[in-house]
């Protein structure tokens, strides 16, 4: 248990950032997911239109340090072949 009041105060702030990285991590993981549903069902234009609102949302959480920029580019590279590869 913390001693100092600064890292009580450290304790709390990292409860709330947990809190809200923890949202934007379901929120992100969310939108992967209608992606998938959406290559899935074989609808490319449902796939493309999923794929253009995930992929803000990929980068947003990379620059907030929710995950890495590598992996959040790499995810959004990997979808968009997928979604590519629908019609052929």
């Amino acid at each position: 248990m913390a001693n100092t009041n600064s890292a009580k105060k450290a304790t709390r702030k990292i409860a709330r950032r947990t809190e809200v990285n923890k949202a934007r991590r379901s929120r992100v993981r969310t939108f992967i997911r209608k992606v998938e549903e959406a290559i899935a069902s074989g609808d490319k234009t449902a796939a493309e239109a999923a794929l253009k609102a995930a992929q803000p949302e990929l980068q947003r959480a990379a620059t907030k340090g929710v995950m890495h920029r590598n992996t959040a580019s790499r995810k959004v590279s990997r979808l968009a072949n997928r979604v590519k590869t629908i019609g052929a």
